[in-house]
Parts: C-alpha cells; structure tokens; sequence
C-alpha cells in the first residue's frame, strides 16, 4: 500500500464516510480496485510512485 493509499484509507475506514462500507484491494476482473464501495458502486484507485516506470 503506497502513502497516498494509507492516508485514504484512514479516511474511509470504519464507515467513517457517510456510515458507507468501504473495502480495500477489492477484485474486478481482471483488475483489482484499490479502494471500493460496492453499496454505492464507486470505484478509488489511488496512482501511487509504482506507476510512474510503466
């Protein structure tokens, strides 16, 4: 998990949007969001430094 993910997460985590579940890592074949509310679906994916070389 890059930074900008830890600092997010520590946003969302525990409901604490809006009482809104969030999962981290959530699979959508064939990719793997980095953050999902699947309740409202909403997708986050959060570019960190790892993809910057590709």
């Amino acid at each position: 998990m890059t930074d900008a993910e830890r600092r997010l997460w520590r946003a969302l985590r525990n409901r604490q949007l809006d009482g809104h579940k969030f999962r981290r890592q959530h699979p959508i074949p064939p990719y793997v969001a980095d953050f999902a509310c699947v309740e409202r679906g909403l997708i986050v994916e959060v570019d960190g430094g790892q993809h910057s070389e590709r």
